[in-house]
């Protein structure tokens, strides 16, 4: 999955670079301390992907001190989740964001092309749990993932659900988003033959307990190969259906 720790080692095996010239490129502090953060540099080689911001508890200004360490380190694209309108607007003062309100998810540099084995579908219950799925979507698009949405297809109109069969079944993974009773994850899940992770959300009335119904019918579902990630993690499910998009045979 770490195209670019990939891309160094494949080129000292061709011999387009030296080994000098490869471990100057791999060769970082793990860490960089700004007194009020630790800044992990050495996530993209342990886990294929870097740090990522969340933004909620944070000031403007510590996240703009983090993002100088990242960008000055080479990190070309960073996500920053959990993100509020003002926060967003006092930190495009310093940096250049493109941020996405309904996510509260902004992103720092250029998006990827997308290099996952497959596409990740994208799928929600009601038109209420987008912000959910824009979170799962962007997360999933920052990684190098296609994604392809597929909005408001719950089970109170199951046709809408089953006039997109061709779209579930080429999927690589589906990430299955639905709040009130969450049946969904369970519908989509007997009819995939790909990994299904499902995201409860705090949609519904007062006997959905903000989510928390959702989370353990989804837990209970009776369809095969369905995970579940923790109440509106949007993020949490975009990064694993990226991890699967992009796992291959070792060696290859």
């Amino acid at each position: 999955m770490n195209k670019e720790i990939r891309q160094v080692l494949e080129g000292v095996r061709q011999g387009e670079i030296s080994v000098e010239q490869a471990m100057l490129q791999l060769k970082t502090a793990p860490f960089e301390d700004i007194g009020f953060a630790k800044v992990d540099l050495h996530r993209k080689a342990r886990q294929g992907t870097a740090e990522v911001i969340y933004g909620a508890g944070k000031t403007p200004q510590q996240m703009a001190g983090i993002l100088d360490v990242m960008k000055k380190n080479g990190q070309e694209t960073v996500l920053i989740t959990r993100l509020s309108p003002e926060s967003a607007q006092e930190l495009a003062k310093s940096h250049e964001i493109s941020y996405h309100a309904d996510a509260r998810v902004a992103i720092v540099g250029p998006m990827p092309e997308p290099y996952g084995l497959g596409t990740i579908l994208v799928a929600t219950g009601g038109t209420s749990d987008i912000p959910v799925a824009e979170e799962a979507a962007l997360t999933a698009q920052v990684l190098g993932n296609k994604v392809m949405r597929l909005y408001d297809v719950g089970v109170a109109g199951i046709h809408r659900t089953l006039a997109h069969l061709e779209d579930i079944m080429e999927a690589s993974v589906i990430i299955a988003i639905a709040g009130m009773e969450g049946a969904l994850a369970s519908v989509i899940g007997g009819l995939a033959d790909c990994p299904v992770i499902a995201v409860p959300t705090s949609v519904g009335y007062g006997a959905s307990f903000h989510g928390l119904t959702a989370l353990l019918s989804m837990l209970n579902s009776c369809a095969s190969g369905v995970s579940v990630v923790n109440i509106d993690n949007g993020f949490g499910a975009g990064y694993l259906a990226s991890m699967i998009n992009h796992m291959e045979k070792k060696g290859e």
